[in-house]
């Protein structure tokens, strides 16, 4: 047992994270404005396009600091542990950095001109959709969430 134990120290959640198991959402009800406490705002049209404004990287990528906006493409998918935007960046209009600019590694790769996320999709306490995505670390499990905009 005690040879098990530092094999399975840095075994977090988020390692074995398969979903909020929500399957009722629709595409109407995500499609819309969402924006985030950090001045993200993504649009996801009907159509299928997608409008995207400062959103950072997912999982390790968020450690680069980097924010890209452009346009995409989005879909609602349904696998096991339920449903799940896909977020594609195919066309980079700017890219910035978040500030405070976390410490960079100088062997870094530049911004990808094209990106993608995947957002889980669930429910908040007034039934509400929420999106979000983990990032940095997975033993720390940090969630990067969207609720709708309020603003406009």
């Amino acid at each position: 047992m005690a040879v098990l134990a530092p094999l399975t120290a840095c075994a977090g959640p988020y390692q074995y994270y398969k979903g909020t198991g929500l399957h009722d959402a629709t595409a109407a009800e995500v499609a819309g404005g969402w924006e985030n406490v950090e001045g993200t705002h993504v649009v996801l049209r009907k159509d299928g396009t997608a409008l995207l404004e400062k959103l950072d990287g997912q999982d390790f990528d968020f450690e680069d600091g980097w924010r890209l906006s452009g346009t995409g493409t989005w879909q609602l998918t349904d696998d096991d542990g339920g449903r799940v935007v896909r977020l594609a960046l195919t066309a980079r209009a700017r890219v910035e950095k978040r500030f405070p600019v976390p410490v960079a590694d100088p062997s870094a790769p530049e911004p990808p001109s094209t990106c993608s996320w995947f957002f889980h999709v669930d429910r908040d306490q007034h039934d509400g959709l929420v999106l979000f995505f983990r990032y940095g670390d997975p033993d720390i499990g940090n969630m990067y969430v969207m609720t709708r905009e309020t603003g406009a």
